[in-house]
């Protein structure tokens, strides 16, 4: 509780904003939230990249716990694919956690948005090509671990990294959002426990819950959007967004 009257109502306000923006997109895409949200917190506002990540993961554990059992009372979820996912990504997720909290901010910063800005153009070709056809899945368990990974370093990535290969793979496109939706809240919760035991609580109450915030309140119109535009816009747009803003990040970074 103090440190809840502790907190900046003004200060809040960015970080809303951050969380209000990403939620509506997520909500259209089901993708991309954390992503957008760690894109902004490091390039645009200068947040570190490991309290930027961690950040992002905590918000996260509450929003995946609500889409994962939506999806399991929806019938969404392959069992099998989930149990896949699951181990290599708490792997790649913990890995990935560990290493960031114990470098140098300014040494990571152009290595993680560099990799924001391979996501941003991914999403971005990923919108312009066809589905393929349902067909079962090849690759799964280096794609958890992959995934798992640059998702805990960039403070975003399961989503857009391992959602869209397993599309591209044919795999049944609900079966896929369900499946790694409910992974992501195990990878987002253990991800966000080692960021804790690193980095410490005291310092993550604005950021925090200003993404809640936003994140909360756009929900319902990140639904709605998804109802009216086409998923192939949504993707480019993220893309386009995620590819200018990560690459003024970078430059800024080389250049400093």
């Amino acid at each position: 509780m103090q440190l809840l009257s502790q907190l900046d109502v003004a200060g809040l306000l960015p970080f809303i904003a951050v969380g209000f923006g990403a939620q509506l997109v997520d909500g259209a895409l089901g993708m991309a939230f954390g992503v957008i949200c760690n894109t902004l917190l490091v390039a645009v506002m200068g947040v570190a990249p490991a309290r930027a990540s961690a950040n992002v993961h905590i918000v996260e554990t509450f929003t995946t716990a609500v889409s994962g059992i939506s999806h399991a009372l929806h019938g969404n979820i392959d069992r099998g694919l989930f149990l896949r996912l699951l181990i290599p990504g708490v792997i790649g997720g913990v890995t990935g956690a560990y290493l960031l909290t114990n470098l140098d901010g300014n040494t990571v910063k152009p290595f993680v948005l560099g990799y924001l800005i391979a996501v941003g153009v991914y999403l971005l070709i990923r919108g312009l090509v066809f589905p393929p056809k349902v067909s079962k899945p090849k690759v799964v368990e280096p794609l958890g671990l992959i995934g798992g990974f640059m998702d805990a370093a960039g403070g975003g990535g399961w989503g857009p990294i391992v959602t869209s290969n397993l599309l591209v793979q044919g795999v049944e496109p609900r079966k896929v959002v369900g499946t790694v939706s409910a992974v992501e809240f195990f990878l987002t919760s253990i991800v966000s426990a080692t960021f804790i035991y690193h980095l410490g609580v005291k310092d993550f109450a604005t950021a925090t819950i200003g993404l809640l915030i936003g994140g909360v309140a756009a929900a319902p119109l990140g639904a709605l959007f998804a109802k009216r535009i086409p998923m192939k816009v949504m993707l480019v747009l993220v893309g386009t967004v995620l590819t200018i803003t990560s690459t003024y990040g970078f430059v800024r970074a080389v250049l400093m």
